[in-house]
């Protein structure tokens, strides 16, 4: 092709690629924000449910607190809130992974 010349069939297909993508992008914002993954303390006491955006949507005892020592109880707290975190990293990497399957060729070139 001659400097100058524009080539609108690449123009064209490069448009069309960027408004797939965005499409993609947008069904990823929605999914990652509904997407729930639910994890427990090692101990079992609670139960955290996090979207895959990382908010937490419910925490969960289950089990009695009166008779637990209140520095265990935290640590099942923040057990379960770290495995919330990953697994909320986990869905999301998972989602990407699908959503973008498709275009993973283009992050080599």
């Amino acid at each position: 092709m001659p400097r100058g010349e524009i080539d609108e069939a690449w123009i064209e297909e490069a448009v069309r690629r960027y408004r797939r993508i965005e499409t993609l992008q947008a069904e990823f914002d929605r999914a990652v924000a509904t997407v729930e993954v639910t994890v427990r303390s090692p101990d079992g006491l609670v139960e955290v449910v996090v979207t895959a955006d990382g908010k937490i949507t419910d925490v969960r005892f289950l089990g009695p607190l009166h008779s637990r020592n209140p520095r265990a109880v935290a640590g099942s707290v923040q057990a379960a809130i770290a495995a919330a975190a990953d697994a909320a990293q986990w869905a999301r990497e998972k989602l990407h992974n699908e959503t973008f399957s498709a275009y993973r060729t283009l992050a080599g070139a």
